[in-house]
């Protein structure tokens, strides 16, 4: 006991080369070794963090291979044998690293394992000073959003490129964090490229306070979506009310005018191809003009009901101030250019992110707002090739809602771009960020098409299920603390980190916040008086719409 507690007490330099356990099987995913409990349990009041933590969940072990170090996560423990104290740990090899000085500190770690130990190999624990070098930020441009667990001073960094060039999630259960985690993690990429270009779906209007000053702000008072920028799809689940063989007359119907519209509407305009896809301004005059015209042409024997469908909800969409975001007439003139500037900030003129905020968008078109927008994006991607090359970044608040399993509904407008985002954006400059608390609801596969995952706890066992199936094989032992992780911290592994890390966010200033604080029940219910004129200026906004 004696020699322990001098082991506890002892240097960092004795410390590092005490041997913990023994290295018992070698297997390409889940290799064994075998700890001394009684070593690892005198070691855990030695003032380096790394070492106090060798041996726990989530720690990190090296091993010797000729001239090289093997770095090693513990994914899991049990006892082995309670007479002899010994206790078996699986691991998970991270990468292998070189000797700084013959004393056993590490140098220039790389990812990766190019020669793996012989069973029986002594286990050391991983300094701070270890630590350092395994997480130390290369040359590639990153950000630092937080410090790496056990440490407190050893800085988490997420390199941008390879983070945005293949999509990163955001994931975590409601308060745990998650929303301030996205907008540290955007205020760190702003900070870095202040000429920018991100797009951000804000489904709860949260984000508006924490990008005032870095940011475009957009809500129904001030987006002003042309209507006639929504493709055919698009324009049917607007439009369309009918459901099963009525549907398809009334889209056929659709169509039909539709491409006449946009065919009067491009007069002047050289256009070697029109199709009801085409953003070209029309009328919706025109559009009902020609619909009437149609249905004008029907014998006694045809059936109106189609043509009184589609007027009857075009006169809703023109007389209903909801929608006059997107209805207006006023929106009729060709001002892409500009629309497609002030969302995609082209120029960024130092705020180089939009925020969409879509909560006062009536429930019925939400989905197809988020639709146009996502498409806009790709499209704009596709067909500016050859053009200098501006990547926009997409993000996604409560991506399930728009991107949702098989299980829970069909394929829809935005469902299918982003999906497709998910799957080809990288090819063309466009990047994804998800962010949901529920990502078990999210649509097979879109997970596994996130090169860089950033989890937060998550309390469903379905949704970590869902996590551990889209986590690289040498990650997969940091799922087994995502229940256990308190607020504000992650677990990131993928494309965006050199090795999965565990990470304690940073604490944004009070103004870089998004306003999603709960509610203090207990404070707030000591308030009172004022109920009568609180009553009458909500009623009043609600009767008017917010107008």
């Amino acid at each position: 006991m004696n020699e322990m507690s001098m082991i506890a007490a002892g240097s960092a330099e004795s410390a590092r080369t005490t041997e913990i356990g023994r290295l018992l099987e070698v297997a390409g995913s889940a290799s064994q070794l075998s700890f001394d409990r009684g070593i690892v349990a005198a070691l855990a009041d030695h003032p380096d963090p790394g070492i106090a933590s060798a041996g726990q969940i989530g720690s990190q072990v090296k091993l010797r291979v000729g001239r090289l170090w093997l770095v090693a996560n513990v994914r899991s423990l049990r006892m082995a044998d309670t007479q002899s104290g010994m206790v078996t740990a699986f691991i998970d090899f991270l990468g292998e690293a070189e000797e700084a000085a013959g004393d056993g500190r590490l140098s220039n770690f790389r990812r990766g394992v190019t020669r793996y130990p012989m069973p029986g190999a002594p286990v050391f624990p991983v300094s701070a000073a270890d630590m350092k070098q395994i997480y130390a930020a290369d040359e590639r441009a990153h950000i630092e959003i937080g410090t790496v667990y056990p440490s407190e001073d050893i800085r988490g960094a997420l390199y941008v490129d390879a983070m945005l060039g293949k999509h990163f999630a955001l994931l975590g259960s409601t308060g745990t964090g998650k929303s301030t985690a996205a907008a540290l993690i955007l205020h760190r990429i702003c900070d870095a490229a202040p000429q920018g270009h991100i797009l951000m779906i804000d489904p709860h209007g949260e984000y508006a306070a924490a990008f005032k000053q870095r940011g475009q702000l957009f809500d129904v008072a001030n987006l002003s979506i042309p209507y006639w920028l929504l493709n055919f799809e698009e324009h049917c689940e607007v439009i369309l009310t009918s459901e099963g063989s009525d549907r398809q007359m009334d889209a056929d119907v659709l169509a039909k005018c539709l491409l006449a519209a946009r065919a009067k509407g491009r007069i002047g305009q050289a256009l070697s191809r029109l199709t009801v896809d085409s953003p070209v301004p029309y009328l919706l005059s025109d559009l009902l003009g020609f619909i009437n015209t149609e249905m004008g042409k029907l014998d006694k024997a045809g059936d109106s009901a189609p043509y009184m469908r589609l007027k009857t909800k075009l006169e809703e969409l023109r007389s209903d101030p909801r929608y006059s975001f997107m209805f207006s007439g006023m929106l009729v003139s060709d001002g892409m250019a500009k629309f497609l500037g002030d969302i995609f900030r082209l120029p960024g003129e130092g705020r180089p992110i939009s925020i969409i905020d879509v909560s006062s968008v009536p429930s019925e078109i939400t989905s197809t707002v988020v639709a146009l927008l996502s498409r806009m994006v790709f499209d704009y991607a596709i067909w500016s090739r050859g053009e200098p090359q501006r990547p926009i970044l997409l993000v996604c608040e409560e991506a399930h809602r728009y991107i949702p399993s098989d299980r829970m509904t069909g394929a829809s407008a935005v469902r299918k771009i982003l999906e497709r985002i998910a799957k080809e954006g990288r090819k063309y400059g466009v990047s994804l960020g998800l962010i949901t608390q529920r990502p078990s609801d999210l649509a097979e596969g879109v997970l596994s098409q996130c090169g860089t995952i950033i989890a937060m706890r998550l309390n469903n066992d379905r949704d970590q299920a869902h996590v551990r199936s889209a986590m690289p094989e040498g990650a997969r032992g940091f799922l087994d603390v995502i229940p256990a992780l308190r607020n504000r911290e992650c677990i990131v592994c993928g494309e965006g980190v050199a090795i999965p890390i565990r990470v304690a966010l940073d604490t944004l200033e009070p103004e870089r916040r998004p306003a999603s604080e709960d509610p203090l029940f207990s404070e707030l219910w000591k308030d009172s008086g004022g109920e009568a004129e609180i009553l009458q200026r909500v009623i009043a906004r609600w009767r008017s719409q917010g107008a």
